[in-house]
């Protein structure tokens, strides 16, 4: 499901459809810049502004191509079967397609008000999602099928995902907690959708379960990017040798020199020795380092410590609710929460972190703890993947194993309470509401 849980910072009641953790947004003052290049290969780039316009990864998907063959799409061509998410910005209804031979197939519409959005002072945020899914084509991301005008509303169409969330999904656990393996490869699959929306530029600054999104086939999808920030990021490729400030876990520094995210390419297909030392010795980087923001967003539990104290944040923010996240999965909360917001904000800020055991259980515990450790220092310039992004994360002992390249291959973990759509459309006939 799509839950649109999005609040701001005075509205701290929280009416989500999952959850009671809510976003937080004020937009007083923000500032963009532009990253650096760091000696980078040259590739056409795409940006928010100038959205590609082909999705290559859903060329095979019979979903997209219905959409596809329905010429001038409007709000007539769907009928609403329930509502699925609300939130600050829209609501989401689950939705079919009419009219086509694929007629019955299951797609999420979010439905936005845009005169609510204007007397809220809130226009820019809904269309800086709507320029974030145009340009997103990846696995892990939402593929934007459709979008429309209706009367006063925007309409965006968009996959619908039948497996519900992270964390409606993780109260449905044993004590409510993943188990390693399992928040193994969600934090995996996440890993690598943040390593791609930083290859934009863009920074998430809103990831949490309620945001990571199971699909039928088990494998995840991030959603709601209102609150995201676009600046610039250039792919380079480095030398693992440097580093403009070392990263706080030593075992992370250590193991980056020993593994590379290339290690996935058999040196065999290299017939040059210069080619397989090149492979072996250099690191992807795409990571906007020097985006810089002054805005108080995210959701309390997850917010950076520079957000907590009202300082600027750039791409180390979803490093940080990177941490949190793993946390949370393997833990079953969070790690600075406290009784209300604001004891929560001076936690973060204050609070040193802890473990709800002394001592690890297991070897994967002990390295899922370290990497956790090194996203959560509390300063930005030494919290890791602050300075070159996923290229150090996905090196830490505790993803070591994991083919990073072939992750969407890899067999999603049976958790319980997933529901799976069913693969053939139904053709039973829904009556239509009227949203307007």
């Amino acid at each position: 499901m799509l839950d649109e849980s999005r609040r701001n910072s005075e509205d701290l009641v929280s009416e989500g459809l999952f959850s009671s953790k809510s976003s937080m947004s004020s937009d007083t003052t923000l500032s963009h810049c532009t990253s650096f290049s760091r000696l980078s290969f040259e590739l056409p780039m795409s940006s928010p502004e100038h959205p590609a316009t082909l999705k290559p990864h859903r060329s095979s998907d019979s979903s997209f191509q219905a959409i596809r063959l329905k010429s001038n799409l409007s709000f007539r061509d769907f009928s609403l079967v329930r509502q699925i998410g609300s939130g600050d910005i829209g609501r989401v209804y689950l939705c079919r397609l009419r009219g086509t031979p694929e007629e019955g197939r299951l797609y999420a519409m979010k439905v936005v008000d845009n005169d609510v959005l204007a007397l809220k002072k809130k226009t820019q945020r809904a269309e800086t999602e709507r320029k974030i899914m145009r340009l997103l084509d990846h696995p892990f991301l939402p593929t934007l099928y459709a979008e429309f005008e209706a009367s006063h509303f925007s309409c965006v169409v968009m996959e619908y995902c039948s497996g519900g969330d992270l964390h409606s999904l993780r109260h449905k656990q044993p004590q409510k907690r993943f188990s390693l393996s399992s928040a193994r490869f969600y934090a995996a699959e996440v890993l690598v959708a943040l390593e791609y929306l930083h290859m934009l530029g863009i920074i998430y600054r809103d990831l949490k379960p309620e945001n990571v999104l199971v699909r039928s086939d088990g494998h995840i999808m991030l959603t709601d990017f209102d609150l995201s920030l676009c600046s610039d990021a250039i792919p380079a490729v480095e030398s693992p040798d440097f580093s403009p400030e070392p990263v706080s876990s030593p075992r992370a520094s250590r193991s980056s020199r020993a593994l590379t995210p290339f290690s996935c390419i058999s040196d065999r297909l290299f017939r040059s020795k210069k080619i397989q030392t090149l492979a072996s010795n250099r690191l992807f980087v795409a990571e906007p380092v020097t985006a810089r923001s002054c805005s108080f967003v995210g959701t309390h539990e997850y917010v950076a410590p520079e957000v907590a104290t009202g300082r600027s944040h750039g791409n180390a923010v979803d490093w940080w609710a990177f941490g949190i996240f793993i946390y949370e999965m393997i833990y079953g909360r969070t790690p600075f929460a406290g009784v209300n917001n604001e004891a929560t904000l001076r936690n973060i800020a204050k609070k040193p972190l802890t473990f709800p055991t002394d001592t690890p259980r297991s070897t994967n515990e002990m390295h899922a703890q370290d990497l956790i450790s090194g996203l959560l220092n509390k300063d930005p310039n030494k919290r890791l993947g602050s300075k070159r992004g996923a290229a150090d994360v996905k090196t830490h002992p505790f993803f070591k194993g994991l083919n990073f390249a072939l992750i969407r291959s890899v067999t999603p973990p049976g958790v319980e309470g997933i529901r799976r759509q069913k693969t053939t459309p139904s053709r039973q006939q829904t009556a239509p509401f009227s949203v307007f």
